[in-house]
This record gives C-alpha cells, structure tokens and sequence, in this order.
C-alpha cells in the first residue's frame, strides 16, 4: 500500500464508532485470535494447513487495515504459506515440526510461550504471573484445562482468553481488556515474538510469533482511539504490579465446577 492510499484510509480505530460497530470490531479481532493460537498451539498439519489456505489468513486479518506493522508480518507468514503451498512433501512437515519443537516443547530457542519465563528475575516457570492470570480467569469462571501440561500463563492460553473477553460484549469493556493486556500479554510477547522471529529456521513461525504480537499491539492501540484513554507507561504498570509479586505465589487449589470454555 503506498502512503497516500495510507494517509486516505478511514479508521476504524475512531472514538466515534458506535455499539454495534465497535461490536462487530471486537468480534472480528476475536475471530483472528481464534485462529493465531491454533498457530502456536500445535505443529502446523494439512488439517490447519487447508484452513489457513481456504480462509485466505492472513490477508484478511482486520487489524492489517489500521496497522503498518501487522501488514509487515501478514506479509512475512503470507509468504511463507505460499512456499509451503497446499500439499508440501513431507520434509517440509518435518521441518516444521523441528521448528515448533524448539520453540514450544524442548525449549532450543530459549523463548518460552510462557509468561512467568520472562517476568521472573530467575527466568522459573510457574511463578507470580501464572497465579495472577489464574485469577483473571476464575472471574469469568474460567480454567485452563491442564495447568500440569500448560500452565495459565501460556500463550495460547492467554490468546483464547482476549478472544472470550472481546465476545462478552456485555459483560467486559475494553478498559478491562486493555489492562488485562499491560499487565500480562504485552510485557512479554513483543520480546518472545522477536527471538522466535531471530532465531527460527522457517518463516512461517516467525511470521505466526511477528504477527501474533503486532496484533496485539495493534489491539491495544484500538482500545486507546475506541476508550480515549491514554495507555499507561511501562514503569507506571511495572510499578502497579510491584506489589503483587510476592503476595501472589499461592499453593494450587482445586475448585469443582470450573471449566475451560476454549
């Protein structure tokens, strides 16, 4: 797109959108999310594959319109896609799945999905961030299915989450989802988001990784235009969250009659 097409495009980031356009705004930035943590939470197969090439994702991501950067890294994946093409041999599978493997399950790349990986000072896995995410969900009654085998502050977690937010419409206003995001999401994903893109070997996942975390921004900065509130610093959220390092840590408890609604 060259840049007076840019200068002359309608917002949709306006403070002006009324409640069934910001409605349909929400549900289409769910809708994207939907399909961005399928791309972390498992290796790509034909079954994902074959949606991501009839869906034409990720050119019709929404937030690409009002988003320099989310263009950038649709391009990045959209790339990608077309040279994996709809059939690939089985070694780019294989290639793929290698490069899903050091990112998400044996750790080579040293960029966790989870978030307590990059706010704890000792880089540990299950500490404060987990147990404040924990929190989030129990007030919307909802939990991770199997916290033993992907805890509460995991990407894909956190992604589904946003995406339920956003379509309860009635329920959760932006100002909330967008402190939900400071305070966990975009402490760390713009930083994973870029080791993945700087240390994997296929462009798709740094494309999933780059797209996934501009989105986000981008999500953010729409809360920003929809609300007119200004998004607080990062010293003024790192000073908000201070308190509750410590306090946070709890033993893990079972509570009957809460279930994953992703």
């Amino acid at each position: 797109m060259d840049e007076s097409a840019e200068k002359n495009m309608p917002c949709a980031m306006d403070s002006d959108l009324d409640a069934a356009q910001v409605q349909r705004v929400r549900n289409a930035v769910a809708d994207d999310l939907r399909v961005l943590a399928a791309l972390h939470d498992r290796e790509l197969g034909p079954e994902l594959l074959a949606y991501l090439h009839e869906s034409d994702f990720p050119a019709a991501v929404m937030l690409a319109d009002f988003s320099r950067q989310v263009r950038d890294s649709a391009a990045i994946l959209a790339e990608s896609l077309a040279s994996i093409g709809a059939t690939p041999e089985a070694w780019v599978l294989d290639e793929l799945a290698a490069d899903y493997a050091a990112i998400y399950l044996n750790h080579k790349y040293r960029a966790s999905p989870c978030e307590s990986v990059w706010l704890d000072a000792e880089g540990l896995a299950l500490q404060a961030a987990t147990f404040q995410i924990r929190s989030w969900y129990r007030r919307f009654g909802l939990a991770v299915e199997n916290w033993r085998t992907r805890s509460d502050d995991h990407l894909v977690a956190q992604l589904h989450f946003l995406e339920t937010l956003l379509r309860r419409f009635d329920e959760v206003d932006l100002g909330e989802i967008g402190r939900f995001m400071d305070e966990h999401l975009l402490r760390w994903l713009p930083n994973f988001a870029a080791r993945v893109a700087e240390r994997c070997t296929t462009g798709f996942y740094a494309g999933a990784a780059l797209l996934t975390a501009s989105c986000c921004v981008a999500l953010r900065d729409l809360i920003v235009e929809i609300n007119g509130e200004p998004r607080p610093s990062a010293e003024e959220i790192e000073q908000r969250m201070k308190p509750n390092r410590e306090t946070n840590v709890v033993p893990i408890a079972f509570h009957p009659g809460l279930k994953p609604s992703w």
